[in-house]
């Protein structure tokens, strides 16, 4: 009995590690802790009749990782080495292949590949579901084991067997890993007329910054209006999403709001910035890689009324996770809240319906393969993409538009 006491102390004690996330484990009823006597109950039957003596954190981890798990896909119980991990992911240079990954409706599913990574390259795109990782199957599989399996020396190679939703095939890729170093702002040009065009790749700290010289710098090529290209750009940082939205909006417009159970909505508005671009027409491009912080800011342009939204359905990537660390160097990945538009509408597993459809197309029906190799290279040519050149036609009916009312 005392064993047995002794292990449901040590389950209320890490329980009670959440007090610094303002969390009052004294407010629990009463009904929690004769659940948790019966996990620790079963706990000591473990530790006593399992055919094999295993230690007492394994127990402890696989539990939260089972526990965290039976919330949602996003939420995930960090061991020291994968919150390590995911510290290293922040930095924005990190070994693996470039790609973001979920889990949706169980399968192991593609967000977007990172431009111009090992991922990107071998053709990876948004939606794959990666059926097999050399060869093992990946049903059952969590996201950190996945994010395991994929990661490794830069030089190696790995097979992904995808599944493309597109037209249900199955298709082995190899792929060698690399170091990968991203980069927010990948494009900032003036294409022609006066139209600018600037491809943000993810939201990191240093974004809106780094969006602020690139507009300072096409704005001297006389910019008159402005294509702005987030599709495969997996979101990132709340707070640089807020920051590049403000940017084309008037201080003080909503950009998104947050719900969750313990606290009250929380509404996030732009923010002032010495220069702003609030006259020029915009067109926003978004496809299915385009998920969380992207929607975020092609919802707010387009509920504010400052641009069109042109492409595909983005992700529907909704939910808000906080990193929770914990005593022993472990960590609570947990969702939060979630997302909603200025107009209320939520975003998670609903995705953003652009305003213009443009199905991603191939210029004069050229091959498929023809087009990916279009796609690499490392000149940007802009004419062979259809999505682009459709912006360009109405972006320039909105100028000429503009034009005539003045």
């Amino acid at each position: 009995m005392r064993r047995r006491f002794i292990i449901l102390s040590a389950v209320l004690a890490i329980s009670g590690l959440l007090v610094k996330a303002d969390f009052s484990f004294a407010k629990v009823r009463d009904k929690l802790y004769r659940e948790l006597e019966i996990f620790a109950e079963g706990l000591a039957v473990i530790e006593k009749k399992y055919v094999e003596s295993k230690p007492a954190q394994d127990l402890i981890y696989g539990a939260m990782k089972g526990l965290l798990l039976s919330l949602d896909v996003y939420s995930q119980f960090l061991d020291p080495d994968d919150y390590k991990n995911l510290m290293v992911e922040t930095e924005g240079k990190f070994g693996g292949l470039g790609i973001e990954i979920t889990i949706r409706e169980g399968l192991l599913t593609i967000i977007s590949p990172i431009e111009d990574t090992p991922a990107w390259e071998a053709g990876i795109i948004a939606g794959d579901i990666i059926i097999k990782i050399d060869g093992k199957l990946t049903k059952d599989i969590t996201l950190n084991e996945a994010v395991k399996k994929m990661r490794g020396e830069p030089g190696t190679k790995i097979t992904l067997t995808v599944l493309r939703e597109k037209d249900r095939s199955l298709k082995d890729i190899e792929i060698t890993r690399g170091i990968i170093k991203i980069k927010d702002i990948k494009r900032a040009l003036i294409l022609e007329d006066g139209v600018g065009y600037v491809k943000i790749s993810e939201f990191r700290e240093s974004t809106s910054r780094d969006l602020g010289k690139a507009l300072a710098k096409i704005k001297k090529e006389k910019l008159k209006a402005l294509i702005l290209d987030m599709r495969n750009n997996p979101g990132g940082l709340l707070s640089s999403a807020i920051e590049v939205s403000s940017r084309f909006l008037e201080t003080g417009k909503v950009v998104v709001s947050t719900k969750s159970r313990s606290e009250a909505e929380s509404i996030y508005k732009s923010i002032s910035f010495k220069e702003k671009y609030l006259n020029i027409p915009m067109v926003v491009l978004v496809n299915k890689g385009s998920a969380s912080g992207s929607e975020i800011v092609a919802a707010a342009l387009r509920e504010n009324n400052r641009a069109i939204l042109l492409g595909v359905t983005t992700f529907g990537k909704g939910s808000v996770q906080t990193i929770i660390p914990l005593s022993d160097g472990s960590a609570l990945r947990l969702t939060t809240s979630k997302y909603y538009t200025p107009s209320g509408r939520s975003i998670h597993e609903k995705g953003i319906d652009p305003d213009v459809v443009v199905e991603k197309k191939m210029i004069e029906n050229a091959k498929e393969d023809v087009f990916q190799k279009l796609e690499k290279k490392k000149d940007f040519e802009y004419k062979n993409d259809y999505q682009i050149i459709r912006a360009l036609d109405l972006i320039k009916g909105l100028l000429v538009l503009g034009n005539t009312k003045q």
